[in-house]
């Protein structure tokens, strides 16, 4: 709508300076990179990140700490469907909505440095559909939505250098924590990529509105979610 995907303007040199100039540090959200052309619940949307940090309860002196961070590529949703806190903003902001249905995707990565294996990190990942549904989405027919989760924990788990590896892992019944801090994570991340972004005119002169934030406060307030 916004883009032309089909005339395949990003070439492999484009690709390839993307990742010689990547850096760490804050990633900007909004209509930036992946996100430019995407359009979230009929609002501009595209790039949102949120994080938890959780500390583990444990009997002993210490308590592991580990963090979940979440980014998202969010292309999906329609204007109706929009909840924040639980307000139906987007029943309630319905102008200049552009789709007659549903259109788009969206990607969710999820990243943590607790020590997960393979079958828990596909649990992780399944929780992202809850934080998504928190914002108002039913992940209708047309949207494809990807869920991925990695851990950084266990560097050397794949070292062949000997014939046998220990890894350590978190007891599947102390996930509820990370559980937590994935559905809360993805639906801030969805929520920001919605927040930090301006109106966008594309091609062909098509035209996407951003949440508007004064509108969405005034709703907050009206009911009870905000002073």
């Amino acid at each position: 709508y916004l883009n032309d995907a089909n005339g395949f303007h990003v070439k492999p040199e484009h690709v390839a300076h993307a990742l010689d100039t990547a850096t760490g540090g804050a990633i900007d959200e909004g209509s930036v990179g992946g996100g430019t052309g995407m359009i979230t619940y009929e609002f501009k949307g595209g790039t949102g990140t949120a994080s938890r940090i959780i500390a583990m309860k444990k009997g002993g002196p210490t308590v592991p700490t580990y963090a979940v961070g979440v980014l998202v590529q969010a292309n999906c949703g329609r204007r109706p469907q929009l909840t924040v806190a639980g307000v139906p903003v987007g029943k309630e902001i319905l102008e200049n909505a552009p789709f007659s249905k549903e259109s788009g995707s969206i990607i969710i990565v999820i990243a943590t440095d607790a020590p997960l294996l393979p079958h828990q990190l596909k649990r992780l990942a399944r929780r992202a559909s809850l934080g998504l549904a928190r914002t108002g989405s039913v992940s209708g027919n047309g949207s494809g939505d990807l869920f991925l989760a990695f851990s950084t924990a266990n560097p050397g788990a794949s070292d062949a250098a000997e014939p046998t590896r220990t890894v350590q892992t978190v007891p599947n019944d102390r996930m509820d924590a990370l559980f937590t801090a994935t559905v809360q994570a993805t639906e801030e991340a969805i929520l920001n990529a919605l927040v930090d972004n301006q109106p966008m005119t594309g091609r062909d002169g098509h035209h996407v509105d951003a949440l508007p934030h004064d509108r969405m406060r005034e709703l907050l307030k009206k009911y009870n979610r905000a002073r």
